[in-house]
């Protein structure tokens, strides 16, 4: 499999190319499935355990080093563990949650099986499968519901799909009461979402059927583009836009009581991008540096540096304090390539400059 990343370099010198793999260099003799063709970096038969993992490139002058952007390798879809469930054993009229527990993954969907029918398992306002983490809730359970429940992973880029060895639910003999509501799959508390994404909301509660509605918590209403399946607990908000930004409220109700769950959809259009850069330094011995890199962007950035590639922290004449450095009195070892690197949630940008300390 070829991992087509291609580091431009703008320095007139021979340069060399090396790796980092999580952080460590990587030794491409230790590793036969790894070799490098012009600086590329090609992986033959990769393997989850084993290549899995980010990856950064090295370009290394006389000047110094910088470090590339990083990139992931994820393998889309991996088999469950061959080992056998334990059965779950439920009162009829208890809630229950059924693990999917899946494999590592990217880009997939969740579906269940009911006693190795063909037909995926109907969701209704009793059964709820989360697309967050692939289980299976069932709010109130009912006699029916005995038998071997299996989860199905399905790649959506590739079709490929993965089952799960299935999960028997039991029946005692004890009947459970009825009580109110618990919210058991919720939203997060605060989400920053793009200009132009879609959003998908999943609210499940556990408890003697609940109904579950949606609302804003300043009380204005839906726009049409708004898509909300009550018995299923989604809301989905497609081509986000600033109007739509605000507190998002999830109500499951049932004759025992209420319970709320709550988020705040906060709207940001502002991608990570350099206010201030970074400039090459000539700078006499003996002299201070200072040096100043500024990027703006929601949520605001934190940085680090580095030097030649390796992470830089305060420490003697050095003093790194969030986008500022300070190098006192420098000296010939103080020379190099350094990096200043920005990163909230949503992306990472990196400047680099060189400074040449001269006698």
């Amino acid at each position: 499999m070829l991992l087509p990343w291609e580091l431009l370099i703008l320095l007139s010198l021979k340069c060399y190319l090396a790796w980092k793999f999580n952080g460590r260099d990587l030794t491409l003799d230790s590793d036969l499935n790894y070799s490098l063709v012009e600086g590329n970096l090609l992986i033959n038969n990769p393997q989850a355990l084993k290549h899995g993992g980010v990856y950064q490139c090295i370009a290394s002058n006389t000047f110094g080093s910088i470090l590339s952007r990083e990139a992931t390798v994820q393998f889309a879809l991996q088999n469950f563990s061959s080992k056998a469930r334990g059965p779950v054993s439920v009162r009829e009229g208890q809630a229950v949650v059924l693990l999917c527990g899946p494999p590592p993954h990217f880009g997939i969907r969740y579906s269940w099986i009911y006693n190795g029918r063909p037909s995926v398992l109907i969701r209704d306002n009793r059964r709820f499968v989360s697309q967050r983490t692939g289980n299976l809730y069932i709010a109130k359970v009912e006699a029916s519901d005995v038998g071997n429940y299996t989860c199905v992973v399905k790649n959506m880029m590739t079709n490929a799909t993965v089952f799960s060895s299935p999960t028997p639910v039991v029946l005692r003999r004890d009947v459970m009461g009825e009580y109110e509501p618990k919210i058991e799959v919720q939203f997060e508390e605060m989400l920053h979402v793009a200009k132009g994404s879609s959003v998908r909301l999943e609210c499940f509660a556990l408890g003697p059927v609940p109904a579950i509605s949606w609302r804003r918590a300043d009380g204005s209403p839906f726009p049409g583009k708004m898509k909300i399946n009550h018995s299923n607990g989604v809301l989905e908000i497609p081509y986000f836009r600033p109007e739509d930004a605000g507190v998002y409220e999830c109500v499951a109700e049932n004759s025992r009581g209420r319970s709320v769950s709550k988020g705040h959809l906060i709207f940001y259009v502002e991608h990570l991008h350099w206010a201030q850069m970074l400039r090459d330094a000539y700078t006499a011995i003996e002299d201070d540096l200072h040096w100043d890199c500024r990027a703006n962007g929601k949520p605001p950035p934190v940085y680090r540096w580095l030097k030649n590639g390796h992470t830089l922290e305060s420490q003697g004449r050095i003093n790194v304090d969030g986008g500022k450095l300070r190098i006192s009195k420098v000296s010939l070892e103080d020379s190099g390539m350094y990096q200043c690197l920005a990163k909230n949630e949503h992306s990472v940008i990196y400047a680099s400059a060189e400074l040449k300390v001269v006698g």
